[in-house]
């Protein structure tokens, strides 16, 4: 391994100090968050930074130009309090490690399942253990439901096969196939795995890819004939499940913010820089008029 520099990838209490201040980055496991979550963190970025709310290709948010502890490259104490405060940043020792994308439709629309249920526990075997917090910032967890994240490189991920099964991926290879409900355990027990071969100091691994030759999480398999075929982006407007709104360059301002968090109680960011708005779930039929 030839790096430059070590891993910089931006938490909150790791900021990336950027020309216009200290950027920071939060994970909304799978891009799924609540709408007050969203509007608390455009409550921050205007109060303390450029007023915008950035997404990126992961589906993660960004906020910029942020004010640093003096002498220092930290947020100071009220604005971190600020950030915590959204709800976004459910671990401060996992802070950098919760990198979980997930097919931003799952369980809204189509899809071989729904892996709502596996992205949250999965988060939470993360979080469980302390010495997954030592993950690299880049590691990237893709849970896919329909093969639209079939591009997506990923260091651990699943791929449904259908309500009950799926196939595991572990770097550039397929695993075997396994129970979607084994699925938080054994990708939580294969990333503890990584972190004992991946190697000490600057030539450390930070990707399942770049393991030392010969050195393996898993026997590789062929891929299952059952794996969906790849599909494509999600497009922008009306989709099943839907409404995917792209988000321009500059980012979310408030009032954007707000029409968002108007629409739904739930919001998903998408891989392809947007935010996806749930379409309301039909009230149950009341017993004494069926």
């Amino acid at each position: 391994m030839d790096r430059y520099r070590p891993d910089r990838c931006p938490g909150v209490l790791r900021p990336w100090p950027a020309a216009d201040g200290l950027l920071v980055r939060l994970r909304p496991a799978g891009g799924r968050l609540p709408a007050s979550s969203l509007r608390a963190l455009a409550a921050v970025a205007e109060r303390y930074g450029d007023g915008r709310v950035h997404v990126t290709g992961r589906a993660n948010l960004q906020v910029r130009a942020l004010p640093a502890e003096p002498g220092t490259e930290r947020l100071p104490a009220d604005v971190l309090a600020g950030v915590e405060a959204t709800g976004l940043l459910p671990s401060r020792a996992h802070d950098v490690a919760r990198n979980l994308m997930a097919s931003p439709q799952t369980g809204l629309a189509g899809g071989r399942a729904d892996l709502r249920p596996v992205v949250d526990a999965l988060d939470a075997e993360l979080r469980a253990d302390p010495r997954l917090a030592s993950l690299p910032g880049r590691f990237l967890l893709v849970l896919d439901d329909r093969g639209d994240l079939a591009d997506r490189s990923c260091d651990l991920g699943v791929v449904a096969l259908d309500t009950e099964r799926g196939q595991l991926r572990v770097g550039e290879t397929w695993g075997p196939v396994v129970a979607l409900a084994d699925v938080p355990r054994l990708l939580a027990d294969l990333a503890r795995r990584f972190l004992e071969v991946r190697g000490d100091g600057p030539d450390a691994a930070w990707h399942v890819a770049e393991l030392a030759p010969g050195v393996r999480l898993v026997e590789p398999q062929e891929p299952h004939p059952d794996l969906p075929p790849p599909a494509p982006a999600l497009p922008y407007g009306a989709v099943p499940g839907g409404v995917h709104e792209p988000v321009p360059d500059e980012g979310l301002d408030r009032a954007a913010v707000e029409r968002l968090c108007a629409a739904a109680p739930v919001l998903v960011v998408t891989p392809w820089r947007g935010v996806l708005i749930p379409e309301p779930i039909p009230e149950p039929i009341p017993e004494e008029t069926r």
